[in-house]
């Protein structure tokens, strides 16, 4: 008895923050209301029209290309990183410098990156010496979202690396030095094995993060141009708020949702039975 009464706070969180919130959603997309007038059940009607949408599901394919630019790169960077950052006595500094981008807001690293990107002023133009139309590009608009992204989680990926790398204990990484594990062996044959448990939750947080980005593509593209960052989290915005139209896009919520439960279970079953806990 006394388990469950310590327990009751944590269930409270997760019944009023998860489970409560995933109800409502669910109720909402099964009735149509325009946020002012009543509401009118309306049973699967949302749903055949959401998965008809052509809209939503190249939504959800440009959502799936920014995962699968953005989760690789800031991954690597960030172990890249946090090896140059492992080896180095103190190092506080730079940790709170790389990871200074992830600390800030969005929508003000959005605006930032957006003069940056600017093609007439742009600093990065005047760098180069040349007009480029990084945002209104349809070939250069996402690899530039991408970019943004990278740059702001990167460091936070390698705060992970860092503790991982320094919990490594330091008689395996002799013994492998003696048996000829030197550098990308070393690497390869034992740091890496050793860190899977913290790559398997960075990649997990790294998706999760992906598929939730928003506020970075409304500073910078706001959807465009041609609809080529158009991730599915401004389709919500955009059908909730701007089309009035709450059951359409807790629809959409739902199906994200189920897409990147699928991906942390298939992203589970891969590192199961290849994590290391003790050594």
């Amino acid at each position: 008895m006394t388990s469950y009464v310590l327990l009751l706070p944590s269930l409270v969180g997760v019944g009023c923050f998860l489970l409560l919130p995933i109800a409502v959603v669910a109720w909402l997309s099964l009735h149509s209301w325009n946020l002012l007038g009543p509401m009118e059940f309306t049973g699967l009607r949302n749903w055949r029209s959401v998965l008809s949408d052509g809209e939503f599901g190249h939504a959800l394919l440009v959502t799936l290309a920014l995962t699968a630019i953005v989760v690789p790169s800031q991954t690597v960077l960030g172990f890249v990183v946090a090896a140059a950052l492992a080896r180095r006595r103190g190092g506080s500094a730079l940790r709170v410098v790389y990871a200074l981008p992830w600390m800030c807001a969005p929508v003000a690293v959005g605006i930032v990156w957006q003069w940056i990107f600017a093609s007439t002023g742009g600093a990065l133009n005047a760098v180069l010496g040349r007009r480029v139309e990084w945002l209104s590009d349809p070939a250069l608009a996402l690899p530039s979202v991408a970019a943004v992204s990278i740059w702001m989680n990167f460091g936070y990926v390698a705060l992970f690396f860092v503790a991982g790398i320094r919990a490594i204990p330091g008689e395996l990484l002799d013994a492998g030095a003696l048996d000829g594990a030197t550098g990308w062996r070393r690497v390869r044959w034992l740091i890496l094995p050793l860190l899977r448990p913290t790559m398997f939750f960075v990649l997990v947080t790294g998706v999760l993060t992906a598929f939730q980005t928003f506020d970075t593509v409304y500073a910078l593209t706001k959807g465009g141009p041609g609809g080529r960052t158009d991730v599915v989290a401004m389709r919500m915005f955009s059908e909730a708020f701007d089309a009035a139209r709450p059951g359409r896009a807790a629809v959409m919520a739902l199906v994200v949702f189920a897409v990147m439960f699928a991906i942390t279970v298939v992203q589970y079953r891969y590192f199961r039975n290849r994590t290391t806990y003790e050594y």
